[in-house]
This record gives structure tokens, C-alpha cells and sequence, in this order.
């Protein structure tokens, strides 16, 4: 490492050997594919609270947040107060179901509602949603420690994610469950650091924070105006409403930790325990944005080197003056994920910078492992053991998965390194899964709220759903001058329509087919009475 002091890469290898290490603890008690996928449903209900907690506190958050704070506003926290709403329909509903039906995939019921392709096609949208989420954090820790070390980000992420499957393949889920809650409170310590280190460092402290975020409307959470074409409170509100309530009822990653408590009473408590730990620890990050926004204006040659630092990124090979005349035009928003690297290069004292290193590599590890295992669980039990060889012995279903989560965390890093580029970590994650997740929600709602429903209506409604989620998607590239095809809705908006479009038409062709037309009487001439 390039910049790091020996006592921050001390702490940043010891962190990385004492996840490894947890994994070959673990490692000596998979002799089967139940404690691989479920740790034998022994994990405490607290446990698992944290352990979700630390899945949805991501480096997305850790990174995206405070970057989306500092470019624009506080309108993304909006997702988090969508929270609660939907902990409670999960933990009304879709936790006693899971356990009751006792199967380890979410996504097995599917097919005794609606037939094997309706199983299949959620596995698609579920893994798709993986290989995304693990892209956009492998994209996120590589951005930041790229600042830090100046080592390339493709090597980045190799070596954090060699780390990753070392412990997810040799621990199982109950490592996984662990290292989370070890790694929430990591993550959550490492973000307290920076907000202090921000506030202590600012000239008028709190008072001159919210002076400035007040004059640059940095509080707002949107407009409250009905209006679905741009990201107004609403449009927000009802993608997390439906992305959480995907995370909660759809997810493999969620669902698969309902099977490792001791009861649904534990498995509740779980869901709860998430959101009172995440919904104010999130609008921390978005506070942590808005302090850095402030103080990077109070500090304009800070300012201006991170301008020229991204300037130079987008031209490797420009003249210095054409990088400053570029500089000079970036808004905040075109910079805003690289505020928090700059920051921790620049003012955190050393030895602080490894503990808060180590708290993003935790954001990273923690979704990342989450997403190998219950992507390797998916294929495992929906895929191989569905199409291609049902008779696994014990040792051949542990060996597979061990096999899976290696190639999944493979696929992750590629996806990764295929993101290098986007401007916004957090806006290309929300995308994707919005894209990706909204077709399966809106059949797994179908399937548990509308018994009548039946395999040609769910099915229709979904190619239904799809042709929606892919106009929706591709709309913005139709030409200008068939400007009137094009989707009126916000890009966030994908999740929320192409739910309720499965859903609703799948309801209506249930309706209409349940409809009997009565028999109309046959007309028998001797009782024709004609009326002038």
C-alpha cells in the first residue's frame, strides 16, 4: 500500500486474517448442507437482527449515502422511513409462512402455486439481483480504497474478494451470521469516527453545518408534489416500500436467516431489531453528507482538488488546462461518492484511517457474503437439484455449494469491475435491482394473496409485468422523435409499476375467468307474445 501508515495496515490485514479466521473456526462445523444453508436453526434472534442489519448497511450506504447527501439531498432517506411499513406486513405474514413451510428457498412454493417456470424465472431475477448488489459493492470498496492506496481498482477488488470467499466457503452461513454482527458494529463505529472528525474540524461547528445545508436546501426530502416522473417524497416512499418489502418477503439472503432461529417468535424479532438499528443509523450517513457538503464549501482548496482529481479520471490524457477548465464545470453531484475517500486521505489522523478502512471493508464483506451464500443456496436447491440431479448425497450437496459460492463470488467481482465508471454507486444499484426485483415481487404477491389464481393468469401477467419493466428500462434511449413512447414514470418507478402491473393483471384475468356467463333461456314460439 502506497500512502497507508504501518500502524492503519497493521489494523486493516488483522482485520482481514481475523475474518478468515472466523471462517475456518466455523469450518469445523459443516458437515452438512442444513448447517451450511441454515446453521441448524440455532442462531439467537438478536444475532440474526444484527446480522440483517449489517446485510442492508452496506458500503452503498457507507459510500453512496453520504456521497448522495453531498450532491443533492436528504430525498434517498426517504427509502428508510418506507421501512417499517413493510417490517410489519413481512413480519405478519411472510415469517410465519417461511417457517411453516419449512423449505430453505424462498422460492420453491412458487412452483407448486404456478409450475416450475414460475420458480425459475424468480431464481433468474433473484441471482441477477445478486451479481448486481455484489457489483455495485465490490465498485463501491474498490472506489475508496483506490484513494487510499492508488493500487488499481480491478486489484482491489480481487484481493478483497479472495478474502470474502475464503470465509463465506469454509464457514458457511453461521460464519456469515457472525462476522455480520461483529461487522455491524465495526461499520457503525467507523461512520461515528468520520462524523466527528467532520464536525470537530469545522469552522462554527454544528451551528455553520446547518447554517449552510439550510441555505442549500441539503435537509429537503423532496418534493411532496404527486408527481412520479421525478424523485419526489412519493416516488421514493413507494420504491422502498416494495424494495423492502422484496428484501424482507422475497430475498434468499433475508429469508434464509428466518430458518436459523429457534422459533417465528425469534425470527420476528429479528426483522424489528433491523429496522430500530438501521432507519436511524442511515439518516446518520445522511447527516455525515451534509456535514461534509459544509465543510468542503468552507474549504475550497479541499474542494478544488477533488474537482481536479476527477477531472484528471475522466481525462487521462488531456491537457492541464482542459482538466481545469473541466474541473471548473463539475457540480457536486458529479463527485459526490468520491467526497468521503478524499476526506479520509486528506484529515483522518493515522491510525484512525485503518479502523475506518476495516469498517468499509465490513460493509463490503458482510453483503457480499451474505449474497454468496444465498445465491449458492439458490442454484444449489432451484436449479441443480431441480433440473439436474435431485439425489445429492449429503456430501455431494455440501460439496456443491461449497463449488457455488466460489463461482458466485467470481461472477460478483466481474460485475464489479464491469461498474467501473458510473458516477453514482447508489443510483446504479437502486436501477438494477429495481429492474430485476420488481417482476418476482409482483408473483410471490400474486401467488400468496390470490388463492383462485392459477398458472395461465400468473403467467400472462408476468410476460405482462416484463414487457413493462423492459419498456420502462429502455424507454429514455427511444428517439426524440417518438418522444410520446417513452415512460412518464421515474426510473424508480420500475419497481413500484412493474409489481403492481403482474399483480394487478393477474388479479383481473382471475376475475374475468371466474366470470360464468349465465345461459341465456331458449325462445319457444308458443310463448311468444307479440306486444304492439
Amino acid at each position: 500500500m502506497k500512502t497507508l501508515p504501518v500502524v492503519d495496515l497493521l489494523v486493516i490485514v488483522a482485520y482481514l486474517v481475523g475474518m478468515i479466521a472466523v471462517g475456518i473456526y466455523f469450518s469445523r462445523n459443516n458437515k452438512s448442507a442444513e448447517q451450511f444453508t441454515k446453521a441448524s436453526g440455532k442462531i439467537p434472534g438478536w444475532a440474526i437482527g444484527m446480522s440483517i442489519y449489517a446485510t442492508f448497511l452496506s458500503s452503498n450506504t457507507f459510500l453512496g449515502v453520504p456521497g448522495k447527501a453531498f450532491g443533492s439531498n436528504w430525498n434517498s432517506f426517504v427509502f428508510s422511513l418506507a421501512m417499517p411499513l413493510s417490517a410489519w406486513v413481512a413480519a405478519r405474514y411472510f415469517v410465519p409462512f417461511y417457517r411453516n413451510t419449512g423449505e430453505v428457498s424462498a422460492y420453491t412454493h412458487l412452483e407448486h402455486r404456478f409450475g416450475a417456470w414460475a420458480r425459475t424465472y424468480a431464481v433468474s431475477c433473484f441471482l441477477l439481483t445478486q451479481l448486481a448488489r455484489m457489483g455495485s459493492i465490490f465498485f463501491g470498496i474498490a472506489l475508496s480504497l483506490q484513494a487510499l492506496t492508488g493500487y488499481p481498482m480491478a486489484t482491489i477488488m480481487i484481493v478483497v474478494g479472495i478474502c470474502i470467499i475464503l470465509y463465506t466457503v469454509m464457514g458457511g452461513m453461521e460464519a456469515v451470521i457472525w462476522t455480520e454482527v461483529v461487522q455491524g458494529v465495526i461499520k457503525t463505529a467507523g461512520a461515528l469516527i468520520i462524523l466527528w472528525l467532520v464536525v470537530d474540524g469545522m469552522p462554527g461547528g454544528v451551528d455553520k453545518i446547518i447554517e449552510i445545508g439550510k441555505v442549500n436546501d441539503k435537509f429537503s426530502l423532496g418534493s411532496f408534489a404527486p408527481d412520479f416522473s421525478q424523485s419526489t417524497f412519493w416516488v421514493i416512499f413507494l420504491y422502498g416500500f416494495f424494495m423492502n418489502l422484496n428484501n424482507f418477503g422475497m430475498d434468499q439472503n433475508y429469508v434464509q436467516r428466518y430458518h436459523t432461529t429457534t422459533s417465528i417468535k425469534e425470527a420476528t424479532r429479528s426483522i424489528w431489531l433491523c429496522v430500530y438499528l438501521y432507519v436511524p443509523v442511515s439518516l446518520m450517513f445522511f447527516v455525515l453528507g451534509s456535514c461534509l457538503y459544509a465543510y468542503y464549501m468552507t474549504n475550497p482548496e479541499l474542494l478544488d482538488s477533488i474537482r481536479m482529481q476527477v477531472a484528471g479520471e475522466r481525462l487521462p490524457d488531456g491537457s492541464p488546462e482542459a482538466i481545469r477548465q473541466l474541473a471548473a464545470t463539475l457540480s457536486p453531484a458529479e463527485f459526490g461518492d468520491k467526497v468521503m475517500p478524499h476526506f479520509m486521505v486528506n484529515k483522518v489522523p493515522a491510525g484512525l484511517v485503518g479502523l475506518i478502512v476495516a469498517a468499509i471493508l465490513s460493509a463490503a464483506m458482510s453483503t457480499i457474503s451474505s449474497s454468496m451464500n444465498a445465491s449458492a443456496t439458490v442454484f444449489s436447491v432451484d436449479i441443480y437439484q431441480r433440473y439436474l440431479k435431485p439425489d445429492l448425497s449429503g456430501a455431494q450437496s455440501l460439496r456443491l455449494l461449497y463449488v457455488a459460492t466460489t463461482v458466485f463470488g467470481v461472477l460478483g467481482m466481474m460485475a464489479g469491475i464491469a461498474m467501473i465508471g458510473v458516477k453514482s454507486v447508489l443510483d446504479i444499484w437502486w436501477q438494477l435491482s429495481g429492474i430485476f426485483a420488481g417482476g418476482m415481487l409482483g408473483l410471490f404477491l400474486l401467488g400468496m394473496i390470490s388463492r383462485q389464481t392459477q398458472n395461465t393468469e400468473a403467467l400472462t401477467a408476468t410476460l405482462v409485468g416484463v414487457l413493462v419493466i423492459i419498456w420502462m428500462t429502455f424507454s429514455p434511449q427511444i428517439p426524440d422523435e417518438y418522444a410520446a413512447l417513452r415512460s412518464p414514470f421515474h426510473l424508480n418507478m420500475i419497481m413500484v409499476v412493474g409489481t403492481l402491473t403482474i399483480f394487478l393483471v393477474g388479479l383481473l384475468l382471475t376475475k374475468l375467468k371466474g366470470k360464468k356467463l349465465e345461459p341465456v333461456p331458449e325462445l319457444n314460439p308458443k310463448d311468444t307474445v307479440l306486444k304492439l
